[in-house]
């Protein structure tokens, strides 16, 4: 997984990353060519299809279960955020420039 000094590297340089990065990473379970890229893709949802969808269903959700209640946690942090930063005088600076440079 992605550790915080990635995800600090991500974030504040808005640096993007390469697919293999993704994958090294894991945002991303497989890296298809783009040329094959819609028949690999149609594979998969026919395997993952053909699987019990009761069973699917139940184990997405005991995978998901711990990960819900923490993200449910964190946006209502960064939503406190994100409404201080909107308030705040630097915020109205940077809308001003933008609307400045419009003209």
């Amino acid at each position: 997984t992605f550790g915080f000094a990635k995800a600090n590297e991500m974030l504040l340089t808005e640096r993007q990353i390469t697919a293999q990065e993704a994958c090294d990473g894991g945002l991303v379970t497989r890296i298809f060519n783009e040329d094959m890229f819609r028949d690999e893709v149609n594979k998969v949802v026919k395997h993952m299809a053909s699987l019990p969808p009761q069973s699917m269903r139940i184990s997405k959700g005991l995978i998901r279960h711990e990960l819900n209640q923490k993200l449910l946690e964190v946006n209502a942090r960064e939503c406190e955020v994100l409404r201080e930063r909107w308030l705040s005088d630097e915020c109205m600076t940077a809308i001003m420039n933008f609307l400045n440079r419009k003209k």
